[in-house]
């Protein structure tokens, strides 16, 4: 019984120390104050556990079903790689093109914006904020890795396993909404001056980690691309 229950422990020890380094959630924190400068404090908090909820079912969905999908519409990794850090780049490139928001009164002027509607916070929390930004390819490799784990032998496997991985996962997606409902009070610890610099640096790292999944991917791409065509060319 009591070895059950440490191997129990481990597995979800197991998924939370695969997913929680490339989440990241204090390291993601800023980037979602970065892009939710226009809501106010209330839609935050919204927008926060929402994206909790969506990348806690996102995870799931891509370790339990996420294999099968993609071999039902044959599309590899190292493509979800390329298509996912294309869009995350993207959302990278356009924070660090947005003089807009480098002001301080700028950013005080969002602050006292308008109310959203449910539909726009809904919509918002889960593209571009859950995914790519929170949840990106490089997670759901990850997800779909860890559920290739769940196939294995014997009864008591194929439960704990799954059980182990929704925990861990509830874990994960609950650290995500606490990181990403108090973000603005970590930053105000910085001041107006820092919060800015802070959230540019953050948004030109979002950029960089985008261009990063790309080159995974595409290198991923190129060298199955090699392993094919190198022994049709030797043998011409």
């Amino acid at each position: 019984m009591l070895q059950t229950i440490t191997a129990f422990l481990g597995n979800i020890l197991l998924v939370v120390a695969a997913l929680m380094p490339i989440l990241n959630p204090p390291g993601h924190a800023p980037i979602f104050l970065s892009m939710t400068t226009a809501y106010n404090e209330q839609e935050k908090a919204i927008l926060a556990r929402r994206v909790g909820i969506y990348s806690f079912f996102l995870i799931l969905v891509s370790m339990f079903t996420g294999s099968y999908v993609l071999d039902f519409f044959e599309v590899s990794l190292p493509i979800i790689r390329v298509a996912g850090g294309l869009l995350v780049a993207a959302a990278g490139w356009k924070l660090l093109s947005d003089e807009g928001k480098n002001s301080n009164r700028k950013l005080e002027e969002q602050a006292v914006a308008l109310e959203h509607s449910n539909e726009e916070l809904r919509s918002r929390a889960f593209y571009p904020l859950t995914f790519p930004i929170t949840v990106g390819p490089g997670t759901i490799t990850v997800a779909i890795t860890l559920g290739a784990g769940l196939k294995g032998p014997g009864l008591l496997h194929r439960l704990d396993m799954p059980i182990a991985s929704i925990i861990a996962t509830a874990l994960v997606a609950y650290s995500l909404y606490f990181c990403y409902r108090y973000a603005e009070k970590i930053m105000r610890m910085l001041g107006s001056t820092g919060t800015i610099v802070f959230l540019r640096l953050s948004a030109f790292i979002l950029f960089c980690l985008g261009v990063q999944i790309v080159w995974d991917g595409a290198s991923a791409l190129l060298a199955d691309f090699v392993a094919h065509s190198a022994p049709a060319l030797l043998k011409r």
